[in-house]
């Protein structure tokens, strides 16, 4: 799979930009584990043209991460071509468009998947978008608002018309938000449309390496986006590739790999964010990193309420002496 001159290989894996998740910290730990593409968390147009601190942090990322995306949402075609300018001075190696965040803050604004109910203003963004930078410009978008207008097959032709160079189908509507099952048919249909040659990416309940593999046989996309199941789980990526190049399952990581991955993690987030803002963060991460395991319930819940890194380090060598067994073993 190529975006312009940017060769991904076969079925390449990318983390989803998620919002206070996929920093700096977060991308550096999946880029071992095989991710091909990455981007930051997604950027508001109007906080960058303002030059809003939060937003501006957000564009930087290391060498070492390439390709990554920027990714930017907004409502207003102006907007949205600064923003994308500003962007592009970062020399990121996509920029990303955000038309499917269905949160009530970004909707609410008609950004994110608002723009599914304005369809012409969408494509209005995106061409004005595509036409301001040099570097390709890809989408990331729902099937449609809601069960009765899920426009997705003729979008992404409208889409690719205007000049996208990759498309990302997340299998919800925005009424679904992350509720439900990802419906993948239409993501299928949309692949296997004649019309269409730009690449498309498949997002939406790859929970594990089976289903990976599974969507990724059944609808014949190009790649596949993984989001939610990567939070504290950042080998779901070498798992997938292993099951894709020799059809069995990876073992599950020891616990002293998640030990490892989970300090390092912390460690690149506190030289990111600082202490008291990485303590915060880092607790959606914690109880994923050792799931699975029996008698775990007692350190979660001290390591989702710790305070300090002191705390943290001595939880963890705690968990590595307790000979905990996983549950399906």
């Amino acid at each position: 799979m190529k975006i312009r001159d940017i060769d991904l290989g076969e079925m390449p894996l990318f983390l989803a930009p998620m919002e206070d998740v996929t920093d700096p910290s977060f991308r550096a730990v999946c880029k071992p584990f095989g991710v091909d593409m990455m981007y930051t968390e997604f950027i508001s147009s109007e906080g960058l043209i303002r030059d809003a601190q939060k937003s501006l942090r957000k564009l930087k990322f290391e060498e070492s991460e390439r390709p990554v995306g920027i990714q930017i949402f907004g409502h207003a075609v102006d907007s949205m071509v600064e923003a994308a300018k500003v962007s592009a001075q970062a020399n990121p190696d996509v920029i990303d468009i955000n038309f499917g965040c269905p949160v009530k803050k970004v909707v609410g604004k008609g950004a994110g998947a608002a723009l599914l109910k304005d369809i012409p203003q969408m494509l209005k963004i995106t061409e004005a978008v595509v036409k301001a930078v040099d570097i390709p410009v890809t989408v990331k978008t729902r099937l449609g608002w809601n069960d009765d207008d899920k426009p997705i097959v003729q979008l992404a032709e409208q889409l690719q018309d205007v000049g996208v160079e990759a498309l990302t189908i997340h299998g919800r509507t925005r009424n679904q938000m992350y509720k439900g099952v990802a419906d993948w048919t239409l993501i299928g249909e949309a692949k296997n449309n004649p019309r269409l040659h730009i690449p498309i990416i498949g997002n939406g309940d790859i929970s594990s390496a089976a289903v990976a593999v599974d969507y990724m046989n059944r609808y014949g996309v190009d790649g596949l986006m993984v989001g939610r199941a990567t939070i504290g789980n950042p080998w779901i990526f070498k798992q997938i590739k292993h099951l894709i190049a020799t059809g069995n399952e990876l073992e599950a990581p020891s616990m002293d790999e998640r030990i490892e991955v989970c300090k390092n993690h912390l460690q690149l987030s506190l030289k990111w964010k600082g202490e008291q803002l990485s303590i915060r963060e880092m607790r959606k991460h914690y109880s994923n990193y050792f799931r699975g395991y029996r008698n775990i319930k007692p350190f979660r819940l001290r390591l989702v309420t710790s305070n300090s890194v002191e705390e943290v380090h001595q939880i963890l060598e705690e968990l590595a002496n307790a000979n905990l067994e996983l549950s399906n073993t």
